[in-house]
C-alpha cells in the first residue's frame, strides 16, 4: 500500500477515534490484520494500543466501531464490534479536472471527495501543463479524504484521457455543468475578467435527482476555444446547441485560479 501523504495527521485529535478504509467484509466478531502501513499508523502515529476503538469502513457494510487486540508496530489486528451506521447510497456526481502543479492537484481531489464526488475523471486538455498524472497517488489522497470525513466509501479514480476522447463518448442522457472560467462581457476577449455566473450549488439544484459532472478548467489546465466550444455543445444539447448557438457559460469572479 502507498503512504500516506501526511496531512491528514494533523485533523484528529488524541481523544478522537481514528477511522480506516478496509477492503476486507465487516461484520460482528470479524477478526481483521491491518497491513504494516496501516498498523503504523494506527499504534505509532495516533499512538492506540490494546482495547482501544478504532472505526472501520469498506464502502459496502455501513460504518462499524472495532477494538484494537493486539497492538503490534507491524501487524495490529482487529476484533469488529458493533455498527454505528448503515450505508448509504452516493449521488452519481463525477469531477473531471485538468491536472495542474502537484500541490493544486491535491487540493482539488481532497476537497471534490470532502464534497462527495463519486468519480474523479483526470483530463488532458490543449493547455494542460501537467505531463504526468500519478493515480495512484490521487487514490491514496482520495482514501485519507474519505476517512477523514465521514464518508462510508471512496470515489473511483479514473485514468487520466484527453478531453477531446472524454467528451467525443459522452454519454448524452448524462448532464453536464462546464465551468468556463471566462466572464461574459460582450467584444472582451475570453469574456473579460467579470462575470455573472450563477453559484455551483444554485445550477446543481435544478439537476436533482440526475447529478452533473463539473468541468472546472482553469489555470494550468484551460481549455482551449474548440474544447469550450464543445464542452457548449454538450452542454445545452446537441439539438438545442443547433438551433440557438453554442455559448461559453461564464466563471465570472466566483473562479479560483490553480496557477
Amino acid at each position: 500500500m502507498a503512504p500516506r501523504c501526511g496531512a491528514r495527521h494533523k485533523l484528529f485529535t488524541m481523544a478522537s477515534e481514528p477511522r480506516l478504509f478496509l477492503a476486507a467484509d465487516l461484520a460482528a466478531g470479524a477478526r481483521l490484520t491491518l497491513d504494516r502501513e496501516q498498523s503504523h499508523y494506527l499504534v505509532n502515529v495516533m499512538r492506540r494500543r490494546e482495547g482501544d476503538a478504532v472505526r472501520l469502513f469498506n464502502g459496502r457494510d455501513g460504518e462499524w466501531r472495532a477494538r484494537i487486540d493486539a497492538g503490534a508496530k507491524r501487524e495490529a489486528r482487529l476484533i469488529v464490534e458493533t455498527k454505528t451506521r448503515e450505508q448509504r447510497d452516493v449521488l452519481d456526481l463525477m469531477l473531471v479536472f485538468a491536472p495542474v502543479k502537484k500541490a493544486r492537484t491535491d487540493f482539488i481531489v481532497e476537497k471534490a471527495v470532502e464534497l462527495g464526488a463519486a468519480r474523479l475523471q483526470p483530463v488532458l486538455t490543449a493547455r494542460t501543463i501537467a505531463e504526468r498524472v500519478r493515480t495512484e497517488r490521487l487514490a491514496v489522497l482520495a482514501r485519507e479524504a474519505a476517512e477523514q470525513t465521514e464518508r462510508l466509501d471512496l470515489p473511483v479514480i479514473e485514468d487520466v484521457v484527453r478531453l477531446d476522447a472524454l467528451l467525443g463518448r459522452w454519454d448524452s442522457a448524462r448532464r453536464l455543468v462546464f465551468c468556463d472560467e471566462a466572464g461574459d462581457e460582450d467584444g472582451a476577449p475570453w469574456g473579460g475578467e467579470d462575470g455573472r455566473a450563477e453559484p455551483i450549488l444554485q445550477a446543481l439544484q435544478r439537476f436533482v435527482p440526475q447529478p452533473a459532472p463539473t468541468l472546472p478548467l482553469r489555470g494550468g489546465g484551460a481549455a482551449a476555444h474548440e474544447e469550450v466550444a464543445l464542452c457548449a455543445l454538450l452542454e445545452l444539447g446537441l439539438d438545442e446547441a443547433a438551433e440557438v448557438g453554442a455559448e461559453r457559460r461564464g466563471g465570472g469572479p466566483r473562479r479560483r485560479r490553480h496557477g
